[in-house]
C-alpha cells in the first residue's frame, strides 16, 4: 500500500496469457476453481485481448497458454509492477510459481530492472499487494487479511484516492486497517459484493484520455456494478477478470 499520487495507473504495455484447457478440467478444480466452460472463457479472454489493444490503446503481449499451468492465465499473482521496476513474486502455492518464468522473461524483454525476492522461505501473491510494495518511492505498510481471501479480493482502488471494498466484515476490517495506517486521506465506496472490488485503475498515455477502470462485468454482480456508477472520474470497462 502507497502514497496516493497521480502516477497510480500509468500504463503503456499489457501483459496476458492464454487459457489452457487444463483450466476447466481436473487440475483446475483441484487448484480450488469452480466449474469452467472453456470456450466461454477463452472467448472471454479474446475480448479483454481486445478492449486491451483497442480501447485502451495498450500495447499487447501475450504470452501462449501452458497446460501445465492450469491458473497461468491469472498474471496479476507473478509480479508487482510499479514504473520500470517490476518484483517477481513467489507464489503461495509451490505449484504455481513456474508461471513466473514466463512472466520474468516478458518483463525482461520489455527492459524492466527486474527484482527478485531474496529470502527463499517468504511467499507473495501479487493480489495481495494493493497499489504498490517494495518500491523506492512508496512507503509501505502492513494491511492484516482474515480469512483465505487476498488483499485484493476484498478492495481495490477506484482512483489514486478512492478505495473500493467490499461489504463483508473482512473487506471493510482491511479498509478500516488501512485508514489507521496512513496519514493520507482516501475516500472509500462500499460495494455489495467483495468479488466487485477486483477492479484496475487505469491511466494509458493517451493525451486528454480519461483514466478507465476495469471491474467485474457480465451482469453477474448487478448491484455492485450499479454502485460502481458513482464514480464519475472514470470511465467504466467490465470484463470477466480485470487483474492481467
Amino acid at each position: 500500500m502507497g502514497t496516493p499520487g497521480e502516477g497510480l495507473g500509468r500504463c503503456s504495455h499489457a501483459l496476458i496469457r492464454g487459457v489452457p484447457e487444463s483450466l476447466a478440467s481436473g487440475e483446475g478444480a483441484g487448484a480450488g476453481l469452480p466449474a469452467l466452460d472453456l470456450a466461454k472463457a477463452q472467448r472471454e479472454h479474446g475480448v479483454l485481448g481486445g478492449k486491451l489493444r483497442q480501447r485502451l490503446g495498450l500495447q499487447l503481449i501475450e504470452l501462449p497458454p501452458e497446460e501445465s499451468l492450469p491458473l497461468g492465465p491469472l498474471l496479476g499473482d507473478t509480479a508487482v509492477i510499479q514504473g520500470d521496476t517490476a518484483l517477481i513474486t513467489r507464489p503461495w502455492s509451490p505449484a504455481r510459481r513456474p508461471e513466473v518464468d514466463g512472466v520474468r522473461k516478458a518483463l525482461q524483454d520489455l527492459g524492466l530492472r527486474i527484482v527478485e525476492m531474496g529470502d527463499e522461505n517468504a511467499t507473495l501473491d501479487g493480489t495481495d499487494v494493493l497499489f504498490t510494495d517494495t518500491f523506492r518511492d512508496f512507503a509501505v505498510s502492513t494491511v492484516p487479511v482474515s480469512g483465505s481471501s487476498h488483499l485484493r479480493g476484498l478492495c481495490g482502488m477506484g482512483g489514486p484516492r478512492t478505495v473500493v471494498a467490499g461489504s463483508s466484515e473482512a473487506a471493510q476490517k482491511a479498509v478500516r486497517a488501512m485508514a489507521a495506517l496512513t496519514d493520507h486521506p482516501y475516500a472509500s465506496l462500499t460495494l455489495p459484493d467483495d468479488a466487485a472490488s477486483d477492479c484496475l485503475f487505469l491511466r494509458p498515455g493517451l493525451p486528454g484520455a480519461t483514466p478507465f477502470l476495469l471491474h467485474r462485468g457480465g451482469g453477474d454482480l448487478p448491484n455492485s456494478q450499479e454502485a460502481l456508477q458513482k464514480l464519475s472520474d472514470v470511465t467504466l470497462v467490465p470484463v470477466t477478470r480485470p487483474h492481467c
